[in-house]
């Protein structure tokens, strides 16, 4: 197991119930629950919904923010628009998660400040704290293969298959077979589209518009930030939203598209790279150079992270840093050479 970095974690229930709350305190805005979109007129902005018993509703026409997920219904209705470009793509792994107790009495049974990954190569392991002292482990496996998640079927496969590959993690876990088998395996799919807009009647954001995988823990930022971009365009429209959810679709479609590749690439770092003591070494090297040097030098991931950097500045700026290290490497060692030369000639 390596722990690595410094985890951001929260409650996706609590911060849902956070943005209900917000919502709830403006009087002109109204909260519906289990109406599921299946459709929208994107020529008047009217949508219809189905509710849990069957019966088929419809908003009066109006503008429509859509961010019903990477199986958008919105989307899937643009997208037979002309020159509506569309791709998802599957990644071979899935994902099962499981769950990490509080120790007895309270607290973390792992450190609580790190992202706790269990690499292997083709595959992993990763367990993230929650504020309760318990932790979320997530399984990223094939579905199919000798370590592919179809292949355990039963307790006994479970727990042996846990104990060959992952053995200090099954102690933690005393409920490791019951939830394998009942939790179910989800699939990691890249959604990219553009437009995301339909004159001004219809505009999508989120993973509507681009869904990710999980693997920069950047999904749900990513989606805030499209609120915050999407927002200060209206803002700023004067009336004309067909220029603003242009415009919106303009600022956001590089980040987005950055995003999506970062997430891919840390995927295969984390199962394959984080136990390479090489690629540790350089990670070290990373921190030190911004410790030093810390307003000529931030590693790709604190950009990413922990800054305000849009997605693909912060790729453009991480890559403009790994040029200049190159050059000053290669300066220091042909220096060296021809001190070296030097030296060799003042002794003959």
């Amino acid at each position: 197991m390596a722990p690595t970095g410094r985890p951001s974690t929260a409650s996706r229930g609590g911060l849902n119930c956070i943005l209900l709350d917000a919502a709830e305190r403006y009087p002109n805005v109204k909260l519906f629950f289990n109406h599921k979109c299946l459709d929208v007129d994107i020529d008047t902005g009217t949508t219809t919904y189905e509710l849990p018993d069957g019966k088929i509703v419809q908003a009066p026409e109006g503008m429509v923010v859509s961010a019903d997920g990477a199986f958008s219904a919105v989307r899937a209705r643009m997208q037979k628009q002309d020159r509506f470009d569309y791709s998802q793509s599957y990644l071979e792994h899935g994902y099962k998660e499981l769950h990490i107790p509080p120790a007895d009495g309270g607290g973390w049974r792992l450190e609580k400040d790190a992202l706790h990954i269990w690499p292997r190569r083709s595959y992993m392991v990763i367990a993230l704290p929650n504020a309760n002292g318990s932790f979320t482990v997530t399984c990223f496996w094939p579905f199919d293969g000798p370590n592919g998640f179809n292949r355990l079927k039963t307790p006994d496969d479970v727990t042996a298959y846990f104990r060959e590959h992952f053995c200090d993690a099954v102690p933690l876990m005393p409920t490791l077979a019951e939830d394998f088998l009942a939790n179910p395996t989800g699939s990691l799919v890249t959604v990219r589209c553009e437009p995301w807009h339909y004159k001004d009647k219809v505009v999508i954001l989120g993973d509507a518009a681009h869904a990710i995988v999980p693997f920069f823990g950047q999904g749900m930022n990513c989606a805030f930030e499209d609120c915050t971009a999407l927002n200060d365009r209206i803002r700023g429209c004067d009336g004309n939203y067909a220029a603003a959810f242009r415009d919106f679709f303009h600022d956001r479609k590089r980040h987005a598209d950055a995003i999506a590749d970062l997430a891919l690439q840390n995927f295969i770092e984390m199962r394959d790279k984080v136990g390479d003591p090489a690629f540790l070494r350089k990670k070290k090297w990373e921190k030190r150079l911004h410790r030093w040097f810390p307003k000529s030098y931030t590693p790709l991931y604190e950009m990413v992270s922990f800054t305000r950097i849009g997605y693909a500045d912060a790729v453009e700026k991480a890559q403009t840093q790994d040029r200049g290290i190159q050059r000053i490497f290669a300066a220091t060692i042909l220096t060296i050479v021809v001190l070296f030369l030097f030296s060799l000639k003042c002794l003959m």
